[in-house]
């Protein structure tokens, strides 16, 4: 059984409300409750103070919040209003300064939790800081995903052909990630064909695939709520030309390289620089417009960032992407990516990193 690491990590968010002047804090991003709690539901509260959590949920997680919680926090259930529940619990506190996700709550919420505490304070991403460095079970659920993943496409590649168009490509890629116990897709599946493969976030369409294109491949898998992300690129229907194997494989030693370099301890600037400086020296920057990568975890989008702006140290046990590509309006695109955990010793690869050129002929 894996560490109940619940209390400690509600602990670690205390600790930083108080160096912030705070005595509690209302959670409402849904990632961060699972995180702190377990819960897995689709609407709910909690509120951290400093003698305990309380959860407010309604009445079709009755059942499944006690579960899911156990001891990690009080249950209520209100099946009028969660607001009107979390009312009378901060009336027992009217000193309080409640803090509150300023990322996540909207504007609405906000009106309504100042009739719910005298007085309010936004705070930044605390739980998202946490949340960065990965604990050995949460790094093993990624894995899982990722291998998860590249065994669905496995399948899939080989029933590619010209004349399909990506939308049953993705339809099929899509049923194969859930045979194999994917939980659900953590973002739209992108299948993007010849000149679209230039779109870094194209949506998949009923396009048909010309024989000799680029066909990418962006696609994700879900295992106890945490995410991998991997893209291919293949070509279709033929072998590719002396173009497409100068643009792919300038792609693939951007990423060979800033898989084997990266490092805890450099900046999310330093990490990005080292697919981005080899493209530049082949003059191909210009067609490499985002970022390096991005942090894994509860969101396929989290801490931290590998991009050319970010300053912020990547700490042990941060899992990541490594997705260089390279995008030619009207002609096509190339992006490869696969997802590295971060250790002391090195990085270590949680997917599979085949990324040899594949001509589906």
């Amino acid at each position: 059984m894996p560490a109940d690491r619940r209390e400690a990590r509600q602990a670690g968010v205390r600790a930083l409300l108080a160096a912030e002047g705070l005595e509690a804090l209302l959670v409402t991003h849904l990632p961060n409750i699972r995180y702190l709690t377990g819960f897995t539901g689709s609407a709910g509260l909690l509120l951290l103070r400093p003698g305990g959590a309380v959860l407010f949920t309604d009445f079709r997680y009755a059942t499944q919040a006690p579960m899911e919680v156990g001891d990690a926090a009080e249950i209520e259930i209100d099946s009028a209003s969660v607001w009107e529940r979390l009312k009378r619990t901060c009336a027992a506190h009217p000193g309080q300064t409640v803090g509150f996700e300023a990322h996540a709550l909207t504007v609405r919420d906000a009106g309504r939790l100042k009739k719910c505490a005298r007085r309010t304070a936004p705070v930044g991403e605390l739980i998202e800081g946490l949340r960065t460095v990965k604990a050995p079970e949460e790094i093993a659920a990624i894995a899982a995903a990722a291998a998860l993943a590249s065994a669905a496409l496995a399948e899939v590649l080989p029933t590619i052909r010209a004349g399909q168009p990506e939308l049953l490509v993705a339809s099929r890629l899509e049923a194969a990630l859930r045979r194999r116990g994917s939980e659900w897709h953590p973002f739209q599946t992108i299948v993007a064909s010849g000149p679209r493969a230039a779109l870094p976030h194209a949506h998949t369409t009923a396009r048909v695939i010309e024989a000799g294109e680029f066909l990418l491949i962006d696609f994700g898998a879900q295992v106890n709520g945490y995410c991998a992300d991997l893209t291919r690129t293949v070509v279709v229907g033929g072998r590719a030309d002396s173009r497409q194997h100068e643009v792919y494989e300038a792609v693939r030693a951007a990423q060979w390289r800033a898989r084997r370099e990266i490092r805890a301890g450099m900046t999310g600037r330093q990490a990005d620089a080292l697919a981005r400086d080899l493209l530049a020296a082949r003059g191909l920057a210009e067609a490499f417009g985002h970022s390096l990568g991005h942090g894994l975890g509860l969101e396929v989008h989290e801490a931290p960032r590998l991009s050319a702006t970010s300053e912020s140290v990547l700490p042990v046990g941060a899992v990541v992407t490594i997705e260089p590509g390279l995008y030619l309006p009207e002609w096509g695109g190339v992006r490869l990516e696969d997802d590295i955990v971060l250790t002391a010793a090195g990085p270590v690869e949680l997917s599979d990193g085949l990324t040899e050129l594949v001509e589906l002929v």
